[in-house]
């Protein structure tokens, strides 16, 4: 597609559920030209820059062991990006998939309108299930300002007033959108929402948006096109949505190398193996039954 044609595409996702800030600029720089009538972000260097704030949230997801994905493989994606001269050489070295479509053109974009809407769902999700730890926020703009108005919230036992931070993010922010009035309904009507997925809205949305997704992560990985943002939200939606994932695998790993120990599942408590309660095995019949210290993410 040509610029141009990329940016009638935004336009008419600004009209729909994806109205925002970012994809009403997005929509502008693809149609901004430069003196030779070529357009400017074509000319534009492919490295991206940073400030931190990206940085600093994804620090702090970790340290709280919440999974906020895609504000990770954001900075990620842009520190892969800082290797410009790098991938120049990766580039004449590395072969893939190169991209060939064909089929109906309209069907494409409207499964990568879903696609994108889902994506930013997920990333909302994720971010007040942040905020629901009470240290930091969704978006690395208040990271100062949740800091120093949030960090205390759990020690306090402060009541975060959820409808309002999503209000308060509709109007003057780089994250405006018009679906911050849902998600701002989605906590007046259940102040105690687990998770955003949770609400009807949202649930039904996600629903929705599922076969358009996975078609262009999946078109994606055929193409050898890196999608990391469309792919980790999804990654995480199939993990949250699974009630047993392969973890257990992990942890028995784990107390094996390591003897850092495991939990049992509740319904194969006994005697011998009791819930709740740390267990080291020695898997091989060598060595001491002494374990190692361990913590849950």
């Amino acid at each position: 597609m040509s610029y141009s044609e990329m940016a009638d595409v935004f336009a008419t996702w600004n009209k729909g559920v994806l109205d925002s800030f970012l994809i009403e600029i997005t929509r502008d720089v693809l149609r901004y030209t430069d003196d030779d009538g070529k357009a400017l972000v074509e000319k534009i260097l492919d490295s991206a820059g940073q400030k931190g704030t990206g940085k600093w949230t994804a620090i702090n997801a970790l340290d709280l062991g919440m999974p906020v994905t895609l504000i990770g493989e954001a900075v990620f994606a842009r520190c892969l990006s800082s290797l410009k001269a790098e991938r120049t050489r990766a580039s004449k070295v590395l072969d893939g998939p190169k991209p060939n479509f064909t089929g109906d053109k309209k069907e494409f974009i409207d499964n990568l309108e879903q696609a994108v809407y889902a994506s930013k769902i997920i990333s909302y999700a994720q971010g007040f299930m942040l905020i629901q730890d009470v240290r930091l926020a969704l978006t690395s703009i208040f990271v100062q300002w949740l800091t120093t108005n949030i960090q205390a919230a759990k020690e306090y036992k402060w009541k975060l007033n959820k409808p309002s931070i999503a209000l308060m993010w509709r109007g003057g922010c780089i994250i405006r959108s018009v679906f911050l009035k849902d998600i701002t309904k989605a906590y007046r009507d259940n102040p105690d929402l687990e998770n955003l997925l949770f609400n009807d809205f949202f649930n039904k949305a996600i629903h929705k948006a599922q076969p358009g997704w996975r078609d262009i992560v999946s078109k994606g990985a055929l193409w050898g096109i890196p999608l990391p943002a469309f792919s980790t939200a999804l990654a995480w939606y199939d993990g949250y949505r699974t009630k047993d994932l392969p973890a257990n695998l992990l942890q028995a790993q784990r107390d094996y190398f390591g003897a850092h120990t495991f939990l049992i599942k509740p319904e194969y408590a006994n005697e011998k193996y009791q819930e709740g309660k740390y267990i080291h095995v020695n898997w091989t019949g060598r060595g001491g039954n002494i374990s190692a210290s361990t913590y849950n993410a």
